[in-house]
C-alpha cells in the first residue's frame, strides 16, 4: 500500500494538469474590419460579471493609458486615451449576461489595432476578448458580422463564440476523470 500513495500523488498532480488544460481558459480572439465611419461593437462576456473592475485597453496604447476603464460602477476617464474621450461606450451599461462589450463610435484609420477586454478578478487580469480591428477608406463595401463591422476577407473568422463552452466540456471532462478515479481506488481497495 505504501508504494501505491506516490503514484497516487503523482496521478493527483497530472489530473489537475488535465482540468486545468481541459477548462479551455483562453481568450476569445476575431479578428474584424469595419469601414471608416461606421459605429463598431468589441464582443466581450464575462461570466458572472458582478461590478468588478473592466478595461479595454488597444495593444500599442502607453501602460498607463486606456480605452475605457469602469470601476464600481463608474466610468473613469482620468487615464483615458484622447482619442477615445466620448467615443466609446458599453453596449449594455446593466452588463446583463456579462455583456461588457465596447462600441466604438465612428471609427476611422487611427482605430487600427488589437482590442483586449479584461477583467479583474481576485488580483488576475488576464485578456478574456482580443479583437483585432482593421478600418478601411470609406466606399470599402463587403459583408458585415454582428460586431457591426466585415470580417477580414469577408469570411467568417475562427475563434470561439463564448470561451464558457470550453470551461464546461473541460469541467464535465475533470468530473469523469474524478468519478473514475474515486471508483478506481476503491476497486483496488
Amino acid at each position: 500500500m505504501d508504494a501505491f500513495v506516490p503514484r497516487l500523488s503523482l496521478w493527483w498532480i497530472f489530473f489537475g494538469y488535465l482540468c486545468f488544460a481541459a477548462s479551455g481558459a483562453e481568450p476569445y480572439q476575431k479578428n474584424i474590419t469595419a469601414e471608416s465611419g461606421q459605429d463598431v461593437t468589441l464582443t466581450c462576456r464575462a461570466q458572472n460579471y458582478n461590478n468588478q473592475t473592466l478595461q479595454w485597453n488597444r495593444t500599442d496604447l502607453e501602460d498607463e493609458e486606456y480605452v475605457l476603464l469602469y470601476r464600481q460602477g463608474i466610468f473613469n476617464t482620468d487615464n483615458q486615451h484622447p482619442s477615445f474621450k466620448n467615443r466609446v461606450d458599453l453596449q449594455d451599461r446593466q452588463m446583463k449576461d456579462g455583456n461588457v462589450s465596447l462600441i466604438l463610435y465612428n471609427v476611422t484609420a487611427a482605430d487600427n489595432g488589437t482590442y483586449e477586454c479584461r477583467v479583474f478578478i481576485n488580483g488576475t487580469s488576464d485578456p478574456i476578448s482580443i479583437i483585432t480591428l482593421s478600418v478601411d477608406p470609406p466606399g470599402h463595401t463587403g459583408g458585415h458580422t454582428e460586431d457591426g463591422g466585415r470580417e477580414a476577407g469577408g469570411k467568417e473568422a475562427g475563434g470561439k463564440e463564448d470561451g464558457s463552452v470550453g470551461l464546461i466540456v473541460g469541467l464535465s471532462i475533470c468530473a469523469v476523470l474524478l468519478v473514475a478515479a474515486v471508483v478506481g481506488f476503491l476497486i483496488y481497495r
